[in-house]
């Protein structure tokens, strides 16, 4: 059986709806330097549109620009309507999958500059320890030493859900004026907390590697290169923002 704690990567995705069994429309299968390439592309492609949202607003001693909360909200809710739709028409991933990337790019670069401008040279410390989090888990993926076993993706999807129950928890209560208190503060508890979550969103990246492994070894279509390709970016964004929250709350 295949898990994941992401909530992209599942293992229907894979299946044929009417068979139950997966097959390859188009002739060709899905395969793993595809999905690379594939994963660089939209890794590009945020790269591209975050840059332009830093450069586009304005941080000051009043606060960010009038435009900040259209890249901010614009990118964040324009990547969710097309995550959601390549979730659930996968054969879109293709077109969905790229612009979720453009759009989730214009998110990253707004709530980047915002970071940096209060906490100066943050961005490069989570962009390093997210790309070098990212090559570690790999290679200890790869050479064996952290195996995605049954029990190990049980209990990364366990911690998945429950640290989004928190998160979903916090924003329900934010409209009350209630605020969960110490995790979400520079406290120790605060601290150990962003720790936690950062452990656990790394090692969905084991259960996505073993998600896109499947995936090859069973012959996926090829336009499952993309969908794996976008899940992978899905962990990566939450690595990377969660990197931020720690480093952040270090800083304080």
């Amino acid at each position: 059986m295949l898990r994941t704690g992401n909530p992209a990567l599942k293992e229907t995705t894979f299946l044929d709806l009417s068979s139950g069994t997966v097959v390859s429309r188009d002739g060709e299968a899905m395969t793993l330097n595809g999905t690379v390439h594939r994963t660089a592309v939209l890794l590009f492609l945020a790269v591209l549109t975050a840059a332009f949202a830093w450069n586009s607003v304005a941080i000051g001693p009043e606060g960010p620009s009038a435009n900040f909360g259209l890249y901010l909200w614009g990118g964040l809710i324009g990547g969710l309507v097309f995550a959601f739709a390549t979730i659930f028409k996968p054969a879109w991933s293709p077109v969905t999958a790229p612009l979720y990337a453009l759009f989730e790019g214009l998110f990253l670069g707004a709530i980047s500059a915002l970071y940096d401008a209060r906490f100066n040279g943050i961005v490069l410390q989570a962009v390093m320890l997210t790309t070098g989090t990212l090559f570690a888990l790999l290679f200890a993926y790869r050479s064996g030493l952290i195996k995605a076993t049954e029990n190990f993706k049980l209990g990364v999807v366990a911690a998945t859900g429950g640290i989004a129950l928190i998160y979903l928890a916090t924003i329900a209560l934010s409209f009350f004026g209630i605020r969960i208190p110490y995790i979400h503060e520079s406290g120790l508890i605060g601290i150990g907390f962003s720790l936690f979550v950062v452990v656990v969103a790394a090692l969905n990246l084991v259960l996505d590697f073993d998600f896109i492994e499947q995936g090859v070894e069973r012959g996926a279509p090829k336009h499952m290169e993309w969908y794996g390709a976008f899940g992978l970016m899905v962990t990566l964004v939450w690595l990377y923002v969660e990197f931020l929250r720690l480093l952040a709350k270090l800083r304080k």
